[in-house]
Order: structure tokens, then C-alpha cells, then sequence
């Protein structure tokens, strides 16, 4: 294989390298689905009701559920016939024991409460408005049978269940109104099904409604979760006119003080940009970029992740997207990220960076001017290989679209050594970006009349013969491009 058919097959790996829109993105979905899978549990599709602190109190103080109230649990066929029954008192019993039952913290039995066929009938207890322990009872039940599998929160749904807890979001009973938020975020998350079944049954609008500045903060915990789940998932994405109704909130939530709500803002953000163009323009025109920004610095984790992870998804749309984020400030916290404590932090960040160098050289040039080669640099050399990697595409994309002149200043910085030392890796594909970012800088060594020098700073850092190891390479496409470096550049000395 030649060195120029390499080429134009790392091209198609680039962001603005003349490539069609999809192509165009496809590094960042392949990056986007790994990063999802390691935050996995950082920003929960669903949550189980299984709390007994400050806000069980609360809500036993509005059921009237208290030590008089304590019982054994009931078996599966007492817990039948009393959800069954006509007696309003075996009714709350036999659901209170399903809700607690539902409500372990170990192995809850949802397939067997399922099974019993009582769904239909704890949804009509929804609407019992003049037994409100009942309806309370039923609706935590009904939550944490959403909470389970996707089977799980199907038979919820199939139960009638949306239209209830849809009406229960006006109920004066704040105890109630949250608890069916927490039902709707657990039936949103499912995926985007049911997610755009309750967006077509009018969901968004009393549930927005619920957000002020009277809202308890525990209460504006789980609506902003559940306003979360509602910008969750793609194939499809969610319609653009709930993105348009929800974003003005998010806006608004991001200013907040209290850190789970920002977290879960920013998860939504990060959603909401996790798509095309005209997806991420939408949150760009909002103005809220320099607030993610700012809060990509944050010394919390769970609040800086899904920043960085909105900035990133921004960074890799269009060249004015780009700048966009770059004039929010977003070049002046990128050397703090990529030498951030987590390697988690330092990948994101790398990756956002190589997306910004895949952009024109005028935005490469802003790379160097604010600092940004030098921990670059020291991030290939001592990062996490996760990152390392990640700092590669950076370098490669740097080399593919910077002037010449560039090109010096980065091999100024010392990035040569790290470069080639990864050449020892198993990693094929990294093995190939890092030698054809190699054949990048002989072809500008070329143009400057600099090649012998080049050759001999190489040869100084043991790059010729980690570059002949490699023609015994196990992979034959590194072996053809290793040894059409050395034919190219190193023929004299291979003789």
C-alpha cells in the first residue's frame, strides 16, 4: 500500500477533510458511545424510590404512614386479593406491601408483582384523588416497576399508566406530583419510544411548570433528572420542538447553586449536542457557552464531566460551532483538563482538543498561541494510554491541517519523542496515525529543505529502529508503511 493511499484513508478519519457531513463525524460517535459506556453510572437512566432519610420523613408526615402504621409484609396472594378487594384499608395495605416489596434494596420481585396482573388496578389507584395514602402507595409501586427493565417499564406503560401520573404532575400534593415526575423520568429513559409517547401526550408542559423559585430543592432534583431523560437518546433524537420548549429551563437550572441539578443540566446539554449540526446550533444559539465552559472547570466531577462532554460534542460540528466555543473561553481551561487528576477527564478533554485541530489552521494557530502544546506534549508522554491515544489524533490532525511553520513549532515542543515511544504499543491503529503523522512531518521537513535534520533527530530518539521493528510487524499495513518511511527517508543508512 502507498504512502499517499494512507493518506487519503486517515482523511476520512479528520473532521474537515473532505469528507461528506457523516463521515465527517464519525470519529466523534465511535469516541461518543466508549465515553458513554465509562459514564455509565455517573448520569442514571433510572432510579428506584428506596429512600429512608430526610424525605421519607417528610412524605410519612403527608401519608399519615408512621410506626402505627408498620406491618409485616404480606404475601404475593394477600397482597392480590387486597388489591382486588373492595375494602379501601386492605387496598393500602396489600399496595403499601407491594410498594415495599418493590422498594428493596437487593433483588426486588418486579417480574412476580408483574405477573400478578395488579398493574391495571394500582394505576386506577392513581386516580383515587380522595384517598391520597393510596394514591401515594401506588404511584412509589408503579416508579420502581418502571425502574427495571425495559419489559418491566412496558408493562407500566401497557397499564394506562402515562395519562395518570401525566394528570398526577398538577396534583396539590407535592409529596404526589414528585413522585410521578420520578415515574415519567424512569419511563423516559426506557428509550426514545416511550420517551416521545410522553412528549406526544402533552408531558412537558405541566412538568416545566413545576420548575420555580419556590421548588424545593430535593424536588428540583428529580425534575431536572427527569427533564434530562426527556433530551436522552437518539434513532431518534427528541423532536425539535421539545428541545426548543426545554432548553430555555436548562438555562435557567445551569445558573443554580446546588450541584446534583447542574450535574443533571449539563447531562441534558450534552444530549442535546450529541447529534447533527443544526441539533448543537440550537444549544449554541442560547448563548449558554460560556456557563458550560465555566463549569468545565469546576472541582466537581460530576458537575465538570458532562460540561466538557457538551463543549466537546460542540467542537465537533462546524468550524463556526467550533469558534464558537473557542470565544467562550473553552482554550483557556483545556491545559487544566488535560492534566486533570482523572484519566476519564484528561481523555474528554484530548478528544475535544483533536477535534479543534481538525479544524482550519487559523483555529490551530489559537492552539498555539493559548498554551495548549506543551501539556499536549506531556500528556503523550505520561498520559493514560486511553488519552494517549486520544493526544495522537490530536498531533495527527495538527500535522494534516497546520502550515508549515506550525508543523515546526509543534516538533519545537518535544512532541516527537512521546510520538515515536508509542510506537511500541499493540494498538494497530494508533501505530498507523502515529506513522503517517510521522510521513506529515518529513513532507514539511521537505518544503523547509530540513529532511536530514529531521532524519537525524529521529535517529537520536531511537525512532529508526522502533520504525525497523515494525516491519516485523504482525499487521502487514504497518509493516508496508513502516518500510516506505525508511525506503523514503532512511534508504542510505538502511544500506
Amino acid at each position: 500500500m502507498s504512502l499517499m493511499i494512507k493518506r487519503s484513508e486517515r482523511l476520512k478519519q479528520f473532521k474537515n477533510r473532505g469528507k461528506d457531513p457523516t463521515a465527517l463525524r464519525r470519529h466523534r460517535v465511535e469516541m461518543t458511545v466508549e465515553l458513554r459506556k465509562a459514564k455509565k453510572d455517573e448520569q442514571i437512566l433510572k432510579r428506584r424510590n428506596i429512600e429512608q432519610g430526610e424525605m421519607e420523613v417528610e412524605r410519612n408526615l403527608s401519608t399519615g404512614e408512621g410506626e402505627g402504621h408498620e406491618m409485616g409484609l404480606l404475601s404475593l396472594e394477600e397482597i392480590l386479593q387486597g388489591v382486588n378487594g373492595s375494602d379501601s384499608e386492605l387496598q393500602l395495605q396489600a399496595t403499601q406491601a407491594t410498594r415495599k416489596l418493590l422498594s428493596r434494596r437487593n433483588d426486588p420481585p418486579i417480574s412476580e408483582i408483574i405477573e400478578l396482573g395488579i398493574i391495571p388496578r394500582l394505576v386506577e389507584f392513581l386516580t383515587y384523588d380522595d384517598n391520597t395514602p393510596l394514591q401515594f402507595e401506588a404511584a412509589w409501586a408503579l416508579t420502581n416497576i418502571a425502574a427495571g427493565t425495559s419489559e418491566h417499564t412496558k408493562a407500566v406503560v401497557e397499564g394506562g399508566a402515562l395519562p395518570a401520573f401525566i394528570s398526577l404532575l398538577s396534583s396539590p400534593h407535592m409529596h404526589i406530583s414528585e413522585q410521578s415526575v420520578w415515574a415519567l423520568g424512569n419511563i423516559a429513559g426506557d428509550g426514545p419510544l416511550y420517551r416521545d409517547a410522553l412528549i406526544n401526550c402533552n408531558a412537558l408542559p405541566p412538568l416545566l411548570a413545576l420548575v420555580s423559585p419556590a421548588t424545593p430543592v430535593w424536588f428540583l432534583r428529580n425534575i431536572t433528572w427527569t427533564l434530562s431523560n426527556f433530551c436522552r437518546h437518539k434513532n431518534p433524537s427528541p423532536p425539535l420542538d421539545a428541545v426548543q420548549k426545554v432548553l430555555p429551563t436548562f438555562i435557567c437550572l445551569l445558573e443554580h447553586e446546588d450541584k446534583e441539578i447542574i450535574s443533571d443540566s449539563c447531562w441534558a446539554t450534552s444530549f442535546l449536542t450529541d447529534g447533527p449540526n443544526d441539533r448543537i446550533q440550537l444549544v449554541v444559539d442560547t448563548g449558554i457557552l460560556p456557563r458550560l465552559v465555566e463549569l468545565m472547570a469546576n472541582p466537581e466531577p460530576i458537575i465538570s464531566a458532562p460540561a466538557l462532554r457538551t463543549i466537546g460534542n460542540v467542537v465537533t460540528g462546524t468550524n463556526e460551532q467550533t469558534q464558537a466555543a473557542i470565544n467562550a473561553g473553552v482554550l483557556a481551561v483545556l491545559p487544566y483538563l488535560l492534566q486533570h487528576a482523572r484519566p476519564t477527564i484528561q481523555k474528554e478533554a484530548a478528544w475535544m482538543l483533536s477535534n479543534i485541530a481538525a479544524g482550519p489552521c487559523w483555529q490551530i494557530q489559537q492552539l498555539i498561541t493559548c498554551g495548549l502544546l506543551p501539556p499536549l506534549v506531556k500528556l503523550l508522554d505520561k498520559g493514560n494510554f486511553s488519552a494517549q491515544k486520544e493526544a495522537v489524533w490530536a498531533v495527527a490532525n495538527f500535522t494534516t491541517g497546520g502550515t508549515v511553520e506550525q508543523i515546526v513549532e509543534l516538533v519545537q515542543s518535544g512532541v516527537l519523542k512521546p510520538l515515536l515511544n508509542l510506537l511500541l504499543v499493540r494498538d494497530c491503529k494508533t501505530i498507523l496515525i502515529i506513522l503517517d503523522t510521522i510521513s506529515n512531518l518529513f513532507l514539511a521537513a521537505e518544503k523547509l529543505g530540513e529532511t536530514e535534520r529531521l532524519c537525524l533527530l529521529v535517529e537520536k530518539l531511537d525512532g529508526l529502529e522502533k520504525l525497523e521493528a515494525l516491519q516485523m510487524h504482525d499487521n502487514k499495513t504497518v509493516c508496508q508503511v513502516a518500510l516506505n518511511i525508511i525506503e523514503k527517508y532512511f534508504s542510505v543508512e538502511v544500506d
